[in-house]
């Protein structure tokens, strides 16, 4: 693959992670309105629920993408994922 080749797969996973991510996250339950019923989020939360004793932790990755599935992926957080998506394209 040529630089351009790879600059070129770089910037559509860029462009792909920023759009693509949000929609993902509904897909999997972690809504706006919080965790739909019956979706593979739910079934997250129970099994981390469960681990620790009825609670899901501050900081875990269900609460992580919950707080992002209700506020939206920050700019950063974006910006850092197409970040690391160009980087694999381009050594792709």
């Amino acid at each position: 693959m040529g630089l351009l080749t790879g600059l070129a797969a770089g910037a559509a996973a860029v462009a792909g992670s920023v759009i693509v991510a949000p929609v993902a996250l509904g897909v999997l339950g972690f809504t706006s309105a919080g965790i739909a019923a019956g979706s593979i989020a739910a079934s997250m939360m129970s099994t981390v629920a469960i681990a620790n004793g009825g609670g899901v932790a501050a900081g875990s990755v269900v609460a992580i993408l919950q707080s992002a599935g209700m506020a939206g992926i920050p700019a950063a957080a974006s910006a850092a994922a197409g970040g690391a998506a160009a980087v694999i394209g381009a050594i792709v």
